[in-house]
Parts: C-alpha cells; sequence; structure tokens
C-alpha cells in the first residue's frame, strides 16, 4: 500500500517543522518530521551516533539509515494507532532529503502535493534556525559554519528533489511572510487534494 503524502519541502529554516505540528493537529493529517525523529534517538544509541556524527557537521546522514529509520518510526506510528494508513494523509517533512531517498521512497509514497516554502532572505534563515537553537536547544543549528554548511547541502543535494516529481504537485508558498499566511497559502492548495 502506498501511503497518500504531502511533502513540507524548503530549506533549514523555511518553516516546514512549523507548519507541519500544525498541520498535524488537523483530523485524518499524520506529520512526520524526519529531523525530529532523529533527534529524539537516544545519542547513546549506535544511530543515535551516526546523526549526531553526521549533523555536527552540516551533512546529511546516509541513505539507507534514513530510510530505515523512517521506516521503523512509520511501523511503529502504524501499530501504536497514532497513523492510520487507510485514512490519514501523511505530512512529511524533511525527507526525501536527496534524490536517491526520494527513489527509494518512490513504491512507498504518493505523492499528492509538495508545498515548497521558499524563503528568498538567507538572512533570515540563519536567524530562525539561531533563534531555534535557543528556543529548542537544538545543537546542529547553534554553528554559524553548520548553518552555512546545512544549507550548502540543501542545494546542492535536497532541492533537486523538486525535478523528481511532476510539476503539477509542486505549489510554491512564499516563506517569507508571517506564519499564519504562509498556512493560509497552504490551505488553499489543501482543499484541492
Amino acid at each position: 500500500m502506498k501511503f497518500r503524502t504531502i511533502l513540507l519541502f524548503g530549506a533549514p529554516g523555511a518553516g516546514k517543522g512549523t507548519q507541519g505540528k500544525i498541520l498535524g493537529t488537523i483530523p485524518n493529517l499524520f506529520h512526520c518530521a524526519c529531523g525530529d525523529v532523529f533527534r529524539s534517538l537516544k545519542a547513546d544509541s549506535d544511530i543515535g551516533q551516526i546523526f549526531l556524527e553526521y549533523s555536527s557537521r552540516g551533512e546529511l546522514v546516509p541513505d539507507e539509515t534514513t530510510i530505515e529509520l523512517w521506516n521503523e518510526f512509520i511501523h511503529n506510528s502504524t501499530t501504536t494507532h497514532r497513523f492510520h494508513p487507510n485514512t490519514d494523509m501523511l505530512v512529511l517533512d524533511g525527507i526525501p532529503r536527496n534524490v536517491h531517498q526520494a527513489e527509494m521512497l518512490n513504491e512507498t509514497l504518493d505523492v499528492k502535493s509538495i508545498f515548497y516554502l521558499r524563503c528568498t532572505k538567507t538572512d533570515s534563515l540563519v536567524e530562525r534556525l539561531q533563534r531555534r537553537a535557543l528556543k529548542e536547544n537544538r545543537l546542529d543549528d547553534a554553528n554559524i559554519d553548520v548553518i552555512k554548511a546545512r544549507l550548502e547541502t540543501y542545494h546542492r543535494e535536497t532541492k533537486p528533489v523538486l525535478d523528481f516529481y511532476v510539476k503539477k504537485v509542486v505549489h510554491r508558498i512564499n516563506a517569507d511572510q508571517s506564519p499564519v499566511k504562509v498556512l493560509f497559502d497552504i490551505l488553499k492548495h489543501m482543499v484541492k487534494v
């Protein structure tokens, strides 16, 4: 069975997590933030060590590890009845992170819409990430060099994912506006999904 899916897409700090958390409160929408799944790992576990090793450099965790962890999270969410694949739309944030991951998930995801949160002001992204680092104690967002590396990784590896999917499912959303306006723009498109 393929999961009906909405992808929240954009650079680090564009607001994917903010929008995903809000959408996840709507009945029949299940939000999964891959970064949160990684950050919830025990730091002394094997996979936790892998995450810390890569995230501390602003790099992506290897694809096989990422997909394995994601599959485990979805399976656990299904067996604990938090995610109901027959009735829920999956809202993904932070996965797929590159074209190879998109290919690996192609048989699993039925992507209905992609909300591309475009933030044209790099300074705003950096400020958002630094604020988030303080507010949420996210060490991967605290260091300016790591932030720059994450943004470079996004442009080099993640942004090409948009070309993997059919253009008609991609909706460009202005992420420079307030979170409420971003949500409004997303919801306008969602009524058609």
